[in-house]
């Protein structure tokens, strides 16, 4: 395993949503807060933006390659980058909420899109809940009363799903079936407060699920059980989520955030707000596509 190697100045405000586009061959992420979308390009070292006009949470890749579905602070999106940006807005299961916004997505081997909520400013409201966006642009509500979604991570062969909720530091384990239920929810995994907050998470090769914790300054990389394996420290304070990739998708990249934090803490840990490459001596497997 190599050295954490920062990718990204300036730093991010709330750095989220690391993604391996494999047609493209970059990783996209984005900076929640910062209103933007960015891409960058291993093989080149090329980096390249695009501003939002709102909150930016989650990219993922329509099936049919054309362009991508969104998660905007106010509700899903069809988005285009190339040759120019362009949004199609598709609508928001907390369209009557302003202050809930969407936070952490991923799609399944069905084409199901799984999206967390929280209230951006008092999550502790627990107005938080998880949708599932199906391919025909129709959304349920599966779950609510949540304070701060994030994840998810969905077994390769679709059969089980963690999430989290941060406030609780507490990540679930749940069924999932082929007809889009949740079923036999389950406590996976409770933290401490000095293990940090677990945030956004992904699945290696193997089945093991690797998970950034905020407050924790690391990643950690765990059995689908929940025994932990080895812990990655990074020096940035507030890790927020990891994705595989790479041309042998064993490039992970490791994103953070900045927002928060005091001049002493950010003295501390210099690099808040930065994206990170490491190597590893595991692989990935290419992330699930929105069917629609």
């Amino acid at each position: 395993m190599s050295t954490p190697r920062p990718i990204w100045t300036p730093t991010l405000q709330l750095g989220e949503g690391p993604l391996w586009d494999s047609a493209q061959q970059r990783f996209l992420f984005v900076d929640l807060h910062g209103c933007a979308l960015h891409a960058w390009y291993p093989a080149s070292d090329e980096r390249r933006s695009w501003p939002l006009p709102e909150r930016i949470c989650w990219v993922i890749p329509r099936r049919d390659g054309d362009g991508y579905m969104a998660g905007l602070h106010s509700g899903f999106a069809r988005l285009w980058l190339e040759p120019t940006l362009r949004l199609e807005r598709v609508g928001s299961p907390h369209a009557n909420e302003p202050e809930v916004r969407l936070n952490d997505a991923k799609a399944d081997p069905w084409g199901r899109i799984w999206a967390g909520s929280m209230h951006n400013t008092q999550p502790s409201l627990g107005w938080g809940r998880l949708t599932r966006l199906n391919p025909d642009l129709s959304w349920q509500v599966v779950e609510g009363g949540i304070h701060i979604c994030n994840g998810p991570a969905i077994a390769h062969d679709g059969s089980w799903m963690l999430h989290t909720d941060s406030l609780l530091n507490t990540t679930y384990r749940y069924d999932l079936g082929a007809d889009g239920a949740l079923r036999n929810k389950t406590v996976w995994k409770t933290f401490t407060d000095a293990e940090g907050t677990p945030d956004g998470m992904t699945v290696d090769a193997d089945g093991n699920v690797w998970i950034a914790f905020w407050g924790g300054a690391c990643i950690r990389q765990f059995t689908p059980a929940g025994q932990c394996l080895r812990t990655v420290e990074l020096p940035s304070l507030q890790i927020t989520s990891v994705a595989f990739g790479g041309a042998d998708l064993r490039t992970l990249l490791v994103t953070s955030a900045k927002i928060g934090l005091d001049d002493a803490t950010l003295a501390r840990y210099p690099q808040c707000g930065n994206a990170f490459a490491l190597q590893l001596d595991v692989a990935g497997v290419q992330a699930c596509a929105f069917g629609g």
